[in-house]
C-alpha cells in the first residue's frame, strides 16, 4: 500500500474499522472521508477470505463518481470494481454482479430491491456482503432505503445470524434531528448508531492537521433591511383577500399570514377539506390562493417580474379549463389585475433589495481577470433558474466574467437534469469553462466538487445538516461562506438556530464517545429491540389500514370534478411500483396528451403519453400510460389527482400507500386472458 498513503487524521479514524468493528466515520466536507473508506475497503479485501464490498450511495451520479474518482483507480488493478446505478443494465441481474465482482458500487434502493427479489439472478443476501459501505449515512433513520437495509441487518443480528457484514458509515454531520436540548441531541445521534450498529469516531489526536487540509471560511450575514414599500405584494395580498371573501370561511376554519409557509399549509389543508366536503368553491379558492402564496414568497427571494412569470404561467395552464362560477370568478379575478400587476412588476423603485446585495457579494469575489470559483445555492428548481436568468442578463455580473449554468437533481419534469447534463455542467465547472453554480440542495453532499472561494444560501430554510454540508463547499483558502438574508427574518433566525444545533451535535457526539463500551452497547441493543418491535407494530397498523375496506367499496373521483371514474376494484400493482388501472371502460374517462420521455430504460415497460380527465373542460393531470411488454398500454395512476369515496367518507391520500384497501398484484396472464375473452365476446 506504499502507492495509497492517508493523512494522520485518517490513519486515526480507520484504525477500528481495520480491526474489523462497525464504525461511522464523522470528519467535514472535503477531509476524504470517501479516500479512507476506500483504504479501509483494499485492506479488507487483502485480508479477508471471499471479501466482498459493497458501497451504498443516496444519488445516482455519487455511483459513476466514486467509481472513476476513488475504488476504480486504487482497486482496479487488483480487484473487479462495477458500478451499477438505475441506468446500468447490470441492475437485470444484480445477483450474479454481487456474486461475480469483488467491490460493486450502487444506489441503496438497488441494494433493497435485490434483498426483496425472489428471482434468483438478481436475489442478494445481506451474508453475501463482508463489508457495507454507507456514504451519507446519517440518512439512515425513519422510512429512508439506507434504514430499510439496516432494519434487516439489525433483526437478523438480534436473531443470532453471524454471516453478517462489517459496516462502514461516512458523514460530516450527524444533526440533531431538530433537538434542541443535549439529552435529546444524545438520543438521536444514538439512534443513529444503533440503526447503523455502529460507533463513531473521529479525530482526536490530529486536529491542527485536519484544521489545515480543511480550512474554514469566512462566513459573513449579508443583511438587508426590509424593502420600505412593496406594490406588487400588496396588490397580491388584496387579490388573495378578495378570494377570502368570495370562499366565506366558517369561523372555524382559519387562514394564518400571506407570504409564509405557514399560510401554505392551511390553504393545503384547506383543499383537503374542500374535497371531502365536496365543496369545491374551498378546494379550488385553495389551490388558486396557493398559487398566490408562492408569488409572495418568489417575491419575497427574487425579483418581481419571477413573480409574476409564476403567476402568469399558472393561469395559462387554466385556461379553457372553467368548470363552474368558481372558475369563472377565479379566472376573472386574474384577468381583471394582470395589467397592474404587470405594471408594479416593471417598476424597478421597488426591487427586491436582496437582489441587490446578491449582486455586490457576487461582484466582491468575481473579477474579468479572476480564477474564482463559486455556488449559489436556492430552495427550487424554479430559483435557480430565475437567479440563473439574472445573472445571465445582468450587464454588471456579466462583465465581471461571471459564467453561470444550473446544477439541479435528475428527474422527469420540465426543470430537471439528466445524469449527463449533471455530468457535463460538473465538467465544465471543473475546467474552469464555467465559475458559478447555481444549485439546489444537489450539490450540497458528496459532489466531487472543485475548491470553492465563495458560498452562498440565498433563501433558503433548512437544517443544521444542510448548513454545514454547504459550508463545506468552501474550501479554498480564504473563502467566504454568506449567507444573504433580511434583518431579523426567518432565514437569519434559522441560520443562528442552526449554528448552535451544529455545535450540539458535536457536544452529542463527544457525550457518546465518552461512554463506557458495555454502557453503549446495551443502550443502542436496546433501541434496536424497541425499533424492531415498533417496526412491527406499525406494519400491523398498516396491514389493518389497507384491509379498511374491500376495493369494490372505494370509488376514485377526479379530484378537479369530483366526477367518479373508476373502482378500488379496478387498480392492480405493476413491478412493485406502478398503480394501473386494467378495466378497459376507464379509457372513456381520459384523454392522452404528450408523450412521456425519461431518462432511463427499463426492462418490461417502457413510457406512453400523458393522461387528463375528459370530462368537459376539467382537463386534470392523472398519470401517464405505460406500454409493458410491449403489448399492454395502461393507465398509471398518480394518486395525488384522486379522491376516494369510501363507506366511511371522502379521503384524500397524498400517497398510494395511504389507501385503506389492498391492491392486488398485475397478473400479465390475468390481464392477457380477459382482453382475450373481451376481443372474443366482441366477434360475436
Amino acid at each position: 500500500m506504499a502507492d495509497f498513503r492517508l493523512y494522520s487524521y485518517q490513519q486515526e479514524v480507520v484504525r477500528r474499522a481495520l480491526l474489523g468493528e462497525n464504525i461511522i466515520i464523522w470528519l467535514p466536507t472535503g477531509a476524504g472521508k470517501t479516500r479512507a473508506a476506500v483504504y479501509v475497503a483494499k485492506r479488507h479485501l487483502e485480508t479477508t477470505a471471499k471479501a466482498k464490498v459493497v458501497v451504498l450511495v443516496n444519488k445516482i451520479h455519487l455511483v459513476d463518481q466514486h467509481y472513476t474518482k476513488e475504488f476504480q483507480p486504487h482497486l482496479d488493478r487488483s480487484y473487479r470494481v462495477v458500478p451499477i446505478s438505475g441506468d446500468s443494465e447490470e441492475r437485470d441481474f444484480f445477483g450474479q454482479v454481487v456474486k461475480d465482482s469483488d467491490v460493486v458500487i450502487c444506489t441503496a434502493q438497488i441494494l433493497y430491491n435485490a434483498m426483496i427479489n425472489t428471482d434468483k439472478a438478481k436475489h442478494v443476501e445481506l451474508s453475501d456482503i463482508t463489508l457495507l459501505i454507507i456514504d451519507e449515512c446519517h440518512h439512515t433513520k425513519k422510512q429512508a432505503v439506507y434504514n430499510q437495509i439496516m432494519s434487516c441487518y439489525v433483526e437478523k443480528k438480534l436473531n443470532g445470524e453471524r454471516a453478517l457484514p462489517q459496516v462502514l458509515g461516512l458523514t460530516a454531520s450527524l444533526g440533531t434531528g431538530g433537538e434542541k436540548i443535549l439529552e435529546r441531541a444524545v438520543e438521536y445521534v444514538l439512534q443513529i448508531c444503533a440503526n447503523l450498529d455502529s460507533d463513531i469516531v473521529s479525530t482526536k489526536n490530529y486536529l491542527p492537521d485536519l484544521e489545515e487540509r480543511v480550512p474554514k471560511p469566512v462566513k459573513t450575514f449579508d443583511i438587508v433591511d426590509e424593502r420600505p414599500e412593496d406594490p406588487f405584494g400588496d396588490h397580491l395580498k388584496w387579490m388573495m383577500q378578495r378570494i377570502h371573501d368570495f370562499m366565506d370561511l366558517p369561523n372555524n376554519i382559519t387562514l394564518r399570514e400571506c407570504g409564509t409557509q405557514e399560510y401554505e399549509a392551511d390553504v393545503v389543508i384547506l383543499e383537503r377539506h374542500g374535497v371531502k366536503e365536496d365543496n369545491r368553491v374551498w378546494a379550488q379558492c385553495a389551490l388558486h390562493l396557493r398559487k398566490y402564496n408562492d408569488a409572495l414568497l418568489i417575491n419575497d427571494t427574487l425579483r418581481m417580474l419571477d413573480a409574476y412569470r409564476s403567476l402568469k404561467d399558472f393561469y395559462r395552464s387554466k385556461v379553457d379549463t372553467e368548470i363552474d362560477g368558481t372558475d369563472f370568478f377565479l379566472m376573472g379575478l386574474y384577468r381583471e389585475n394582470r395589467a397592474e400587476l404587470k405594471h408594479h412588476a416593471g417598476d424597478s423603485r421597488y426591487e427586491n433589495p436582496k437582489m441587490s446585495k446578491l449582486e455586490s457579494v457576487l461582484l466582491n469575489q468575481f473579477r474579468p481577470d479572476g480564477e474564482s470559483r463559486g455556488i449559489l445555492f436556492s430552495k427550487t428548481r424554479k430559483s435557480t433558474h430565475c437567479l440563473c436568468d439574472w445573472v445571465s442578463t445582468s450587464s454588471t455580473l456579466q462583465q465581471a466574467g461571471i459564467k453561470a449554468a444550473i446544477l439541479t437533481g435528475a428527474g422527469n419534469g420540465i426543470d430537471t437534469m439528466t445524469h449527463v447534463k449533471q455530468k457535463d455542467t460538473i465538467r465544465s465547472f471543473r475546467q474552469g469553462d464555467l465559475n458559478l453554480l447555481i444549485s439546489t440542495s444537489v450539490a450540497e453532499e458528496g459532489l466531487d466538487i472543485p475548491e470553492c472561494n465563495l458560498v452562498v444560501r440565498y433563501g433558503l430554510l433548512t437544517n443544521e445538516i444542510a448548513q454545514k454540508q454547504a459550508s463545506g463547499r468552501a474550501r479554498a483558502r480564504d473563502s467566504q461562506y454568506s449567507v444573504i438574508a433580511q434583518k431579523g427574518g426567518r432565514e437569519e433566525r434559522r441560520e443562528h438556530i442552526n449554528e448552535y444545533l451544529d455545535e450540539l451535535t458535536g457536544d452529542a457526539i463527544a457525550v457518546i464517545q465518552a461512554m463506557r463500551p458495555p454502557e453503549f452497547r446495551s443502550k443502542i441493543a436496546q433501541m434496536q429491540r424497541e425499533a424492531i418491535m415498533k417496526r412491527k407494530v406499525q406494519e400491523s397498523q398498516k396491514a389493518k389500514r389497507r384491509s379498511q375496506h374491500t376495493p369494490a367499496s372505494v370509488q376514485l373521483l377526479c379530484r378537479n370534478c369530483f366526477k367518479q371514474v373508476a373502482s378500488g376494484s379496478d387498480i392492480r400493482l405493476l413491478d412493485k411500483a406502478h398503480y394501473v388501472n386494467i378495466n378497459p371502460d376507464f379509457k372513456k374517462h381520459y384523454k392522452t396528451g404528450g408523450q412521456v420521455f425519461l431518462n432511463r430504460t427499463f426492462e418490461d415497460w417502457e413510457p406512453g403519453c400523458t393522461i387528463s380527465c375528459n370530462n368537459g373542460s376539467c382537463n386534470k393531470a392523472w398519470g401517464s400510460e405505460i406500454k409493458y411488454k410491449k403489448v399492454a398500454l395502461l393507465p398509471n395512476l398518480s394518486i395525488e389527482s384522486f379522491a376516494l369515496e369510501t363507506p366511511q367518507g371522502r379521503t384524500t391520500p397524498r400517497r398510494w400507500r395511504d389507501i385503506t384497501f389492498t391492491v392486488d398484484d398485475f397478473s400479465f396472464e390475468e390481464y392477457s386472458f380477459s382482453c382475450l375473452k373481451t376481443l372474443n365476446l366482441n366477434d360475436r
